[in-house]
């Protein structure tokens, strides 16, 4: 049997072009021109995706959408939205829409939107959550929490926006919302967007047509058509140019990008996923990012929790980390012992399950007779939980004063220049590691090291 769709316009233009398109994919279709007959063949019979206009002479389309959620939550529904009401497409989103698409409707977009509709099966968490539990490890609330967020996500084509610390998996994250969504069998796409120039990114992410620019020695396919039909994620997505923005911001809502040097859009079918360690709602205050592009990647939020807000966490990430090494190394999976493990758990992580690896990484090197101990670690102690009564507190402060150095600017400069040296050195001089490594822009790094005479 073809599968049945629900379309709702009360454009009779717009009714029959749908329908039209829809039937030529073999897709039958029920038609109603407001919400009163929606609601009635939603009563008599089942579908398997809904696609409905915002305005209707009878309702809103938003509220609408919302009901679906409670009455029909495992029905897709899709929203149209006129020209400009961007905003509306947004809200839609938010409410449980899994995509949208603009007026004049465009057929490739449109078919597009039918072929995601048509993979999108009941929705089943409890299964997702099972298999997404051997990637994302972690029996804490927290974390059972953001898995079974990321069931949900995955059955959407909302942009998500992932926020958390520097370390904490966000790119993890965002592939298993790819693997486990209807887009797994296309390509999963990420780019760090602070490790680019900002004089490539257009080129990087649209493409460029050969003799575009200097260099342009031949024709470049973009990111965005690298991804088409997948997932693309931009990390670090506050390092954009505020250029690029405005270029980006028109991609996501036309669903169309421009190589540079052309004159001819070329639609594309992509989710975007975004992350960074920076706090974008302060960006937008600062200026530095755009409003409007944050609200339209910023429609659903999911936060990654850090490493120290799930300790009871740690014991299961050191026995998988740990294996992940030996076999890595090719020796036999080491024991570590009650008091590393206790050490573990009084450390803050600023750095995060990266930084737990790093530290276990460490540990294999100094552990002797196959055993991990506290000293193996090589924890700093200033960062750990427990700190000093405020007496021994007082005392180190005085201590501390006694101490400054003369010129601190000096002082300064030297300790980062060690922090940064030792950085490029655990990634073999790779800059754009390092950067990463140290929680900095790509050109950040590049500036800190001619002013510190590192290059």
């Amino acid at each position: 049997m073809n599968p049945k769709a629900l379309v709702i316009d009360d454009e009779p233009d717009i009714l029959e072009l749908l329908t039209m398109t829809l039937e030529s994919m073999s897709v039958d279709c029920v038609t109603a021109e407001n919400l009163t007959q929606a609601k009635q063949a939603l009563s008599q019979q089942a579908f398997d995706f809904c696609l409905t206009d915002m305005r209707l002479p009878d309702g809103n389309g938003l509220d609408f959408v919302k009901s679906l959620q409670t009455e029909k939550p495992d029905l897709p529904v899709a929203v149209i939205s006129a020209h400009g009401s961007m905003d509306l497409a947004v809200q839609a989103l938010k409410l449980g829409a899994f995509d949208f698409i603009s007026k004049p409707v465009k057929l490739r977009v449109l078919r597009d939107l039918v072929d995601t509709a048509l993979k999108l099966s009941p929705a089943r968490p409890d299964g997702i959550e099972r298999r997404s539990r051997h990637r994302l490890l972690g029996d804490t609330v927290s974390m059972q929490q953001l898995r079974g967020k990321i069931a949900k996500l995955a059955r959407s084509q909302a942009p998500v926006y992932i926020s958390g610390e520097s370390g904490t998996g966000k790119e993890l994250v965002a592939r298993l919302i790819h693997e486990l969504g209807v887009r797994s069998d296309k390509a999963f796409v990420p780019i760090n967007c602070g490790a680019i120039p900002s004089e490539l990114v257009e080129s990087e992410l649209f493409g460029h047509h050969k003799g575009a620019f200097t260099g342009a020695i031949a024709d470049k396919i973009g990111l965005f058509q690298a991804a088409d039909g997948g997932t693309l994620f931009l990390d670090e997505v506050a390092d954009l140019p505020l250029m690029m923005q405005v270029k980006l911001l028109r991609a996501l809502q036309e669903k169309t990008v421009r190589p540079v040097g052309s004159q001819q859009e070329i639609p594309v079918d992509v989710r975007i996923l975004c992350a960074t360690h920076k706090n974008l709602a302060e960006k937008v205050q600062e200026g530095s990012f755009r409003e409007d592009l944050f609200y339209r990647l910023n429609v659903i939020e999911l936060s990654v929790p850090a490493l120290r807000e799930r300790k009871e966490d740690i014991s299961l990430l050191v026995q998988y980390i740990l294996a992940q090494l030996a076999s890595k190394n090719g020796i036999a999976l080491p024991s570590i012992g009650q008091d590393a493990l206790e050490a573990l758990e009084r450390y803050d992580f600023p750095g995060n399950v990266r930084e737990l690896e790093n530290v276990l990484e460490r540990a294999l090197t100094w552990m002797e007779e196959q055993k991990i101990t506290a000293s193996d670690l090589m924890l700093p102690q200033a960062t750990t939980t427990h700190r000093a009564n405020p007496a021994q507190e007082a005392v180190s402060l005085t201590q501390a004063s006694l101490t400054v150095p003369s010129d601190l600017s000096a002082h300064l400069e030297d300790q980062e220049r060690q922090l940064i040296t030792e950085a490029l050195e655990s990634v073999r001089w790779n800059k754009t590691a390092a950067a990463k490594k140290l929680g900095i822009s790509f050109r950040a790094l590049r500036y800190k090291l001619k002013k510190l005479e590192l290059d």
